[in-house]
């Protein structure tokens, strides 16, 4: 078991009188008992009561009968085990609701966000911030991984601020106050970091660090975060629509300016454009800007049918465990 560094423990000067640490797991039967093994004394220095919430979201390998083991051999360990596989962000909505203490701290499942590091969130949050993000010193995922992470920080400029989003991570510690902002959403499509926006403007990040998975592989392909880019962007921000417009703009300033050219050397040259190529890029050009404009506006129709459907972010099938230490 690693030990609390001496830094990290200086920088909380007293206990939080209450701490939930929400968890969520997929396949992640193999880190579990070494995730809370290192978990626990961090806890029992920087909370005088806490509880440990692990949202298991689907998995495959036993990890809920390993965390009704848990729960029975450790108090405050509970567990919730959700119907089918809904997401990392959906499963993080189901224990940020179900923590009970008024502090809230999130973390992967897979020991690449050091628990030893967490009195450095809670140090910052006691600063007056509302959100605090464990910021990686250095990314130890590969590079794939690494460019579609930047780009769900682009599509989470627009609501967070650039300077904020760049420092985004899956370590944040919270408030529980602010879930009163978001008690009201329910739909399939998930951010917790937009929907942290909805309640505060207050947010910080401290840099952390962040180490190798120590088992398995990420469920995370650069084709899901890219999806999951945009998802936030057409879920939670006119953005795209701007951009379709400025498209339109852009392209119907170019048609006014073929025409220009066009008038101009029948005037000046008496004859028309030649060439049948000029005229078919010209409308391929427009059609292309169209078939986008036409495509965003589909990505935000879609969006509207899905949540006229009323679909739930999550179902709970099952509870398990005790939140007193």
């Amino acid at each position: 078991m690693r030990r609390m560094s001496a830094e990290a423990a200086s920088e909380v000067a007293e206990r939080v009188p209450g701490l939930s640490v929400v968890v969520p797991v997929f396949n992640a039967a193999a880190t579990l008992r070494p995730l809370l093994a290192r978990l626990r004394p961090v806890l029992a220095r920087a909370a005088e009561r806490y509880e440990v919430v692990l949202v298991n979201d689907g998995s495959r390998d036993g990890s809920w009968d390993l965390i009704e083991q848990l729960c029975r051999e450790q108090a405050g360990v509970r567990g919730l085990n959700l119907m089918r596989n809904y997401g990392q962000h959906n499963a993080l909505l189901a224990g940020i609701r179900a923590a009970r203490f008024g502090l809230i701290v999130t973390l992967d499942d897979d020991l690449q966000n050091p628990p030893e590091e967490l009195p450095r969130l809670l140090a910052k949050l006691a600063e007056g911030f509302d959100v605090v993000y464990g910021a990686p010193a250095r990314d130890c995922n590969g590079v794939w991984r690494g460019l579609a992470s930047r780009l769900i920080r682009l599509a989470l400029q627009s609501a967070m601020g650039a300077a904020t989003a760049r420092r985004v991570s899956a370590f944040r510690a919270l408030r529980t106050e602010l879930r009163r902002g978001f008690a009201d959403y329910d739909s399939p499509a998930v951010s917790i970091d937009v929907l942290l926006t909805w309640a505060t403007t207050r947010f910080a990040a401290v840099t952390v660090r962040h180490e190798p998975r120590q088992a398995g592989a990420s469920n995370y392909t650069f084709g899901k975060l890219a999806i999951l880019a945009l998802d936030m962007m057409t879920g939670f921000s006119a953005w795209p629509l701007r951009l379709a417009s400025l498209v339109g703009l852009g392209f119907t300033l170019f048609g006014l300016a073929v025409l220009a050219y066009v008038l101009g050397r029948y005037l000046i040259a008496g004859g028309s454009v030649p060439g049948f190529p000029f005229l078919a890029s010209t409308i391929a050009i427009f059609s292309g800007a169209q078939l986008f404009a036409l495509g965003v506006i589909g990505e935000y129709l879609g969006r509207v049918h899905f949540r006229s459907m009323k679909r739930p972010a999550y179902v709970v099938r099952a509870e398990a465990g005790r939140s007193e230490p």
